[in-house]
């Protein structure tokens, strides 16, 4: 790559969305929709945790599933909105990593998280006797807890990765 563009950079400019106003309020209108989303996970929570009846591993990952998806559907949703009328349309180099890194730490933990509730409902089937047992509250908090851990240290291995390309 001798010859090439080296110059260090500090951020990134938008332009996808510099067309006429008419798309831009058909793209808020449509966002604006899907930021209700977020609220049917967050009454999900809520729900969960309120009602004693659902303090079952099934609903305690349910829960850990809606908060991955409150956060990954979150993560880049007010940025967007805001740039969307902004005259300066850009976002610094590393607020763009640490936007990156949360939405790809959520995005692995509802993906493992799905991968634990599989497990879940087989020990479920397998061997309902010992199914208490097997899958105790303790059990369940470590599993999210590998979850968690794992989804970040993915994230960031991706994130350290993607970051150090040239982007010039």
């Amino acid at each position: 790559m001798d010859g090439g563009n080296f110059s260090a950079m500090t951020g990134f400019i938008f332009l996808g969305i510099v067309g006429n106003t008419e798309d831009k309020v058909t793209i808020y209108h449509g966002s604006n929709c899907l930021s209700h989303w977020p609220m049917a996970n967050l009454g999900m929570m809520l729900l969960l945790e309120m009602d004693p009846q659902l303090h079952t591993s099934m609903y305690f990952f349910l829960g850990h599933l809606s908060f991955c998806v409150l956060c990954y559907s979150t993560a880049m949703h007010p940025k967007m909105i805001m740039d969307l009328f902004a005259k300066n349309k850009s976002i610094p180099f590393y607020g763009c990593a640490l936007q990156f890194l949360v939405f790809c730490i959520f995005a692995d933990s509802e993906c493992l998280l799905l991968a634990v509730m599989a497990y879940d409902r087989y020990r479920a089937i397998s061997s309902p006797l010992l199914y208490a047992v097997s899958m105790s509250s303790r059990v369940c908090s470590l599993l999210v807890a590998g979850v968690y851990l794992l989804a970040t240290a993915d994230a960031l291995i991706h994130t350290t990765l993607a970051f150090r390309l040239c982007f010039c």
